[in-house]
C-alpha cells in the first residue's frame, strides 16, 4: 500500500513537500517516485529514486525545483517542490516498481497511490 500525504493550495512560487509511505511488499521495491496527470492530459514521470543506492532521475520539467529524498527507517519517500508555478497544477502520485533503471514512464509502474491534489495558482 502507498499512502501519500501533503498536496494541496499554494500560489506560485510557492513550496510543497509530498510523502509517500509504503507498506507490505512494496517496501521492497526497486524505485519509488511520484508520476502527476492534469486534466485532460496523459501521467507522466515527475522523479525516482533508486531504493538501493540512492540515485534519483528528474523530469527536464522540474530539475532545478523539485527534489526527492527518502527514509528508509520510515519507508518513506518525499517530494519537495519548490518554485511553483500553474503548469504544476496536477493530481500526484506515488508510484512504486521494480525496473531496474526507474524510469519515467508510468507503463513500469506496479503499483500506485491513491493521488493528493495540487494546485498553484
Amino acid at each position: 500500500q502507498l499512502v501519500e500525504s501533503g498536496g494541496g493550495s499554494v500560489q506560485a512560487g510557492g513550496s510543497l513537500r509530498l510523502s509517500c509511505a509504503a507498506s507490505g511488499s512494496i517496501q521492497r521495491t526497486n524505485c519509488m517516485g511520484w508520476f502527476r496527470q492534469a486534466p485532460g492530459k496523459e501521467r507522466e514521470g515527475v522523479a525516482r529514486i533508486a531504493t538501493g543506492s540512492g540515485n534519483t532521475y528528474y523530469a527536464d520539467s522540474v530539475k532545478g525545483r523539485f527534489t526527492i529524498s527518502q527514509d528508509n527507517a520510515k519507508n518513506t519517500v518525499y517530494l519537495e517542490m519548490n518554485s511553483l508555478n500553474s503548469e504544476d497544477t496536477a493530481m500526484y502520485y506515488c508510484a512504486a516498481s521494480d525496473d531496474l533503471v526507474c524510469r519515467l514512464d508510468p507503463s513500469v509502474v506496479n503499483y500506485w497511490g491513491q493521488g493528493t491534489q495540487v494546485t498553484v495558482s
